[in-house]
């Protein structure tokens, strides 16, 4: 019996694999995260569990005489021309499946072996090496060494862009007789990548289950994914895998696939709208889908860019098993990538660490207006994890209990997508205040609390002015025409956002009357909810502040509060405004900001 952690291997197959296809095959080496629902709880807050579903197969125990004599050998410590020692399973490349017994060979062995429907890797102690199987299952072709060889010196090229310390070198494997060797002077007959081991719980999905994924982390890795995008290569043939016509392709195979669990685990109600939402967004965003073409934002990327395929090992993050074999899972939407780890933190209902996230990667990037289309990708992953549980209901080998299980996490994941469908009630805030007073404090805190939109002014006039955020502006940066500029820009980006539905804050000073009048303005245009929160602290603390700031995108520096003031709020303004004390706990003083922004959400069915 083959026990299988679960975790979403198969998810970078999910809405792709070809009709006729039968998924049950793959699941059985795949793996998904499991979720148990609170009984006491109408929302289905998720919360993780260790979850092992039972695969039987008809053979219990590989026996060294069921594999190829390759591997046979490549079991042997003698085959390798550097010391073996044994360790535990490792989470290099392809031990997202954990074998607590019938991994491969048994322990007193100092090589180990996993094996996927896609590989075969051999752990070595320091170094694992990665063996691609002659398979055809359409989606991927490795049936001839050719073809091998090319798919493994794809995966070290691809993974060596944001993970060089773990993926090494493509070694050839030669055979004299009857004797295979590592990089030998015989005829080659298979190729394997050459990967650096390394711990398991360095992945981020350990770090967050022990607590240990901490915000700055989460900034620094929205920095990292940030910088990977942005050295990412496109060209017209990448740009052409953002046609709605390939993009919407998965989205169509994903319900088709997925009729037949109507009445189980998602309901009738759940199932047509989040199609009808699909639907509607490919029909009605045609323009934005070729706006993400004509700004580069289709681009060779990861493709499968989950908190398993991410570690954070000897001070670094790397990102690694990027999608080598198949083109259009990787040639997509830099969103398609970041909505793997928004997803992600959501289901574990962490969305204040999404909402950082996703706030600091479109800060580094400048693409806000990506996140127009985030939501379809973020529905997308999310149905894709509901479906791949769903296979296992279909499976006659997995037992009721453990089917159980599966109908309950699949449930929660097609409600997470359902969720995603539903309209929302879009909101723009205005901080408000001089430098120093605690404007993008207060305003990064209620936007994790509301999962909401943060978009700084010294942001948005950095990317203007084409100077890097580390980088101080000069005088050509704070003229009145640039000023204009980055005002007009800050209100354009709410108001497209929150038409979108989005809670959105404005973070910049705010401190004319006429830039204050002109987003109210817009925003009763709009139909958007509009509050302006004013942050103040004595003159005394602003200096102190200014003068201590490291770190920080902003420029401002004392001499320049001397000439700043604030003009003050008129009849129309003060019933939209919320003081705030930045000198004293911002909890408090955000609650009843927070309470009124609830009761004003759409109540779901």
């Amino acid at each position: 019996m083959m026990l299988l952690r679960l975790y979403a291997w198969f998810s970078r197959f999910g809405g792709t694999v070809g009709r006729g296809f039968n998924p049950g095959f793959l699941v059985a080496g795949c793996s998904l995260q499991c979720y148990k629902l609170h009984s006491d709880s109408s929302v289905h807050q998720p919360q993780p569990i260790v979850c092992c579903f039972t695969i039987r197969s008809e053979k219990r125990r590989m026996t060294d005489s069921s594999l190829p004599p390759l591997i046979q050998q490549m079991l042997q410590p003698e085959f390798y021309p550097h010391a073996v020692q044994a360790t535990p399973p490792s989470s290099a490349e392809g031990a997202y499946v954990e074998y607590p017994e019938d991994f491969y060979p048994p322990s007193q062995s100092p090589v180990q072996l996993i094996q996927t429907h896609l590989s075969y890797i051999l752990l070595t102690g320091e170094y694992a090496y990665k063996l691609k199987k002659p398979v055809n299952f359409g989606f991927v072709d490795y049936s001839t060494l050719e073809k091998r060889q090319h798919f493994c010196q794809e995966e070290l090229r691809l993974n060596q862009r944001a993970a060089a310390e773990l993926y090494l070198e493509v070694l050839p494997i030669t055979q004299t007789g009857d004797r295979f060797e590592l990089n030998g002077s015989g005829e080659v007959v298979e190729y394997a990548v050459k990967m650096r081991q390394f711990p398991q719980d360095t992945l981020l999905a350990a770090l967050f289950d022990q607590g240990r994924l901490t915000p700055e982390l989460v900034q620094e890795l929205a920095r990292v994914v940030a910088e990977f995008h942005r050295q990412t290569v496109t060209n017209d043939y990448i740009r052409s895998f953002g046609e709605v016509a390939q993009v919407r392709q998965a989205f169509d195979e994903n319900f088709e696939q997925t009729a037949q669990y109507i009445g189980g685990p998602q309901t009738q109600q759940q199932f047509d709208e989040t199609q009808a939402y699909c639907n509607r967004f490919f029909a009605e965003q045609q323009d934005l889908f070729q706006q993400r073409m004509q700004q580069d934002r289709i681009r060779e990327c990861h493709g499968d860019l989950h908190l398993r395929n991410i570690a954070y090992w000897n001070g670094k993050l790397l990102l690694f098993d990027c999608i080598e074999f198949n083109e259009p899972f990787r040639f997509v939407d830099v969103m398609y990538d970041v909505a793997y780890i928004v997803m992600d933190l959501e289901a574990r209902q962490r969305p204040d660490l999404s909402a950082l996230f996703l706030n600091t990667y479109v800060e580094q990037t400048g693409d806000w207006e990506g996140l127009q289309v985030l939501p379809i990708y973020v529905s997308r992953q999310t149905y894709v994890r509901a479906k791949v549980t769903s296979f296992l209901l279909n499976d006659p080998a997995v037992p009721e209990a453990e089917k159980q299980i599966a109908h309950d996490t699949a449930a929660l994941y097609y409600r997470l997508a359902w969720d995603y469908a539903q309209p929302r009630q879009g909101r723009i805030f205005l901080m408000c205040g001089l430098s120093g007073s605690g404007k993008s404090t207060t305003a990064r805190q209620l936007a994790q609390r509301l999962n909401a939109v943060h978009i700084r002014s010294d942001a948005v006039r950095k990317h203007l002015g084409g100077i890097p955020l580390d980088q101080r502006g000069d005088d050509a940066l704070y003229t009145p025409e640039m000023t204009q500029k980055t005002y007009g820009r800050l209100l354009d980006l709410g108001i497209q956002l929150a038409k979108q539905g989005y809670t959105v804050i404005l973070d910049a000073k705010y401190d004319r009357h006429t830039l204050r009048t002109a987003a109210m303005v817009q925003a009763k245009s709009a139909a958007l909810p509009l509050q302006i929160l004013h942050c103040t602290a004595p003159l005394e603390v602003l200096q102190q502040r200014l003068q201590t700031r490291t770190g920080d995108i902003a420029d401002a520096t004392t001499d320049l509060l001397a000439q700043q003031s604030l003009d003050p709020f008129t009849a129309d303004e003060l019933p939209l405004v919320h003081t705030i004390d930045t000198t004293q706990d911002l909890e408090p003083q955000l609650q009843s900001v927070i309470t009124q922004t609830v009761k004003h959400q759409p109540v779901k069915a």
